[in-house]
């Protein structure tokens, strides 16, 4: 179980922990000479059924107090410390703020300095707290006089703590690992150490991680829980790991950085989140607000823009979206504090909700429903509600990957809501059985309506059929949806085209033997210049508006591809260039190709090449900027050269 001390400058926290455990948490120099603790200190203290209890010693002064919410980050129990001398002071009153926003819902409160005061005094202590303590999460807790000069009240207080070890149960290893780094050392024959609290899953040597946000690479070589050599530790374990790897040192590695499962790694620099304002703030926020965000042991710059309202009172709360100035590593439902933009008071805190939050339409009823979902503690209740939520398509990957789920717990997850999945590369996009029929059903209904009102139209555009049903699935799940069995016999894919199965267009047998006449004139060896529509009335000898209504005739039967005006190219060929487009973007260093290039494996002229390509840039298959092209893989079967 891990301690974690709270309470004002030179309230005795530091003595305390000595007393309780033998171990001088102040480590600086400057902390000896100066008599306060600037930065965080660690004890261990073992109990006697081989419990061991960690102490996190943070600082209470001012200056310190972003050190404080680090350490209060990750704690299982809070021991308040308030003199009797003093009673409660200002960093008494902000550090109790800080444990009711970070939700440490455990505690004790130790009043020092008992020896010192008279009992009346000890009577009047006592009533300051539980005023100071009223309705935040110390409310109720046991208040505990101590002396850490005379022992006064030490063993009872240590005996009280180590009851509370033995009913601590432990934080569950489900989930994927993370620590939050809040001390970066090197060891002379060891090498690179990182030490914190693990907030979730377990870790044990030889295990490859990520450093998040900066996404270097690392092996676990060693690991400590607790101060002892470990195989193994967990979450809720206060660790120490000897890090190696290629760019592992301890200047690429800094206080506030996560260590995770690789999976986890995606950091965020823009978040929606619940905010609670404190009650004593002076004045309303408003719009873009300043502050500092407080996160485990980061520190970062953020603007707060509401998502209700113009103004977020004091003591109120709402939904508002956190614009960092720099990318952080962090979950959803995580705890957060914001501090003024001097630092000089925390002004509130709450908790994430969202990490992959938009920049734009970030209040309307969609994105409200989202939030509303994804702030539902339970993962299972948590899905279920966003896939009944516009646009009722979720990617599972993505919604796992930012709460730290495992992969046992995913599936759990699946098996228990039974969505229909479609895996698009490392995406899992899961639509609720509900919706999914409600898509079969609208998709068919719209594709009938179309080909009433366009009999002569072989069908619809896919990318036009995707925007114009719901729900809306992303374009690579959509292209995978019109495969599933739901659809499959009911809708037909002809290359860029979707229709009905029961739609055709039929050759008439004299535009079936025209059409015989034509084919062979555009493949072969020409096949990547084809004749134009006036070349082929010249060479058969017919009217050119009589060959141009037939050929656009074939290319509704998906037949051809009108690339130009009134030049046509074989499906086949399409498809075939597609192929050769994508492949001289594949022998490029950097994906991108010019029309020469593509050109030159054609050999069809420069004016052809482009044209070419720029229908190919209408369809989306290739993307233009400043005359070099990149592929859009997820468009490349387009021009597939069978129906599916």
């Amino acid at each position: 179980m891990i301690v974690g001390t709270a309470g004002h400058i030179d309230h005795g926290k530091t003595a305390l922990v000595k007393a309780l455990t033998g171990v001088d948490a102040d480590r600086l120099k400057e902390e000896k000479a100066r008599g306060i603790t600037i930065d965080l200190g660690f004890a261990y203290l073992p109990l006697d059924d081989e419990v061991v209890l960690g102490f996190v010693d943070v600082p209470g002064h001012e200056r310190f107090v972003h050190t404080m919410v680090a350490g209060a980050s990750g704690i299982d129990l809070a021991l308040l410390v308030v003199a009797a001398d003093d009673g409660v002071m200002p960093q008494t009153v902000e550090h109790l703020a800080i444990l009711d926003l970070l939700r440490v819902e455990r505690g004790l409160v130790a009043i020092t300095k008992a020896d010192l005061a008279s009992p009346e005094r000890l009577v009047e202590v006592h009533a300051q707290i539980r005023a100071a303590a009223a309705g935040t999460v110390l409310e109720g807790a046991e208040i505990l006089p101590v002396s850490s000069t005379t022992g006064l009240g030490v063993d009872a207080l240590r005996e009280r703590l180590a009851i509370e070890a033995r009913r601590h149960m432990g934080r569950t290893a489900e989930g994927r690992f993370r620590l939050a780094i809040d001390r970066v050392f090197t060891l002379a024959g060891i090498g690179v150490v990182v030490t914190g609290t693990v907030l979730s899953g377990a870790v044990q040597t030889r295990d490859a991680l990520r450093l998040s946000p900066s996404g270097l690479s690392a092996r676990v070589r060693s690991l400590h829980a607790q101060n002892r050599p470990v195989e193994r530790g967990g979450a809720g374990d206060r660790c120490a790991l000897n890090l190696a790897g290629d760019g592992i040192a301890k200047d690429a590695i800094h206080r506030g950085d996560m260590l995770v499962d690789p999976f986890l790694h995606a950091p965020t620099d823009r978040i929606d989140a619940h905010l609670q304002l404190l009650p004593g703030e002076p004045k309303a926020i408003g719009q873009w607000f300043p502050a500092r965000l407080h996160h485990g042991a980061v520190e970062v710059g953020a603007r707060v823009v509401l998502l209700e309202g113009e103004q977020l009172q004091p003591g109120h709360s709402a939904d508002v979206q956190l614009v960092l100035s720099r990318p952080i590593a962090a979950a959803a439902l995580d705890r957060f504090v914001l501090r003024d933009a001097s630092a000089q008071r925390t002004i509130g805190g709450g908790q994430f909700i969202d990490l992959r939050a938009p920049s734009r339409q970030r209040r309307t009823a969609e994105r409200a429903a989202q939030r509303a979902a994804l702030a539902i503690n339970d993962p299972q209740a948590a899905f279920a509600a966003l896939l009944d939520a516009p646009p009722f398509a979720w990617d599972l990957s993505a919604f796992a990957r930012d709460r730290s789920l495992s992969a046992s717990a995913c599936e759990g997850l699946l098996a228990a809501l039974s969505p229909v999945v479609f895996d698009v590369g490392e995406a899992r996009i899961a639509i609720g059985q509900t919706h999914w029929q409600r898509l079969v059903t609208d998709l068919q209904e719209h594709l009938r309506a179309f080909h009433e009102a366009n009999p002569d139209l072989q069908g619809i555009g896919r990318e036009k059929l995707r925007l114009a049903t719901q729900p809306r699935l992303p374009t690579s799940a959509f292209a995978l949806a019109l495969q599933h069995a739901d659809l499959a016999g009911r809708v037909v894919r002809d290359g860029a085209f979707v229709r009905l199965a029961t739609h055709s267009l039929q050759f008439s047998a004299k535009r079936e033997a025209q059409w015989r006449a034509i084919a062979p004139l555009l493949g072969g060896d020409v096949r990547f210049r084809p004749p134009r529509v006036r070349d082929i009335a010249e060479v058969l000898k017919r009217p050119e508006h009589e060959v141009r209504e037939l050929m656009r005739f074939v290319a509704r039967l998906g037949l051809v591809d009108e690339v130009a005006h009134d030049h046509f190219f074989l499906r086949a060929t399409t498809h075939e260039m597609v192929l050769i487009a994508a492949d001289v973007a594949a022998q490029s260093a950097d994906g991108r190709f010019t029309a020469a290039q593509f050109r030159d494996r054609l050999d069809n002229g420069r004016k052809v090449a482009i044209q070419i390509l720029e229908f190919f840039d209408r369809q989306g298959v290739t993307l233009n900027h400043d005359a070099l092209r990149r592929i859009q893989a997820r468009y490349l079967d387009l021009f597939g050269p069978a129906p599916l």
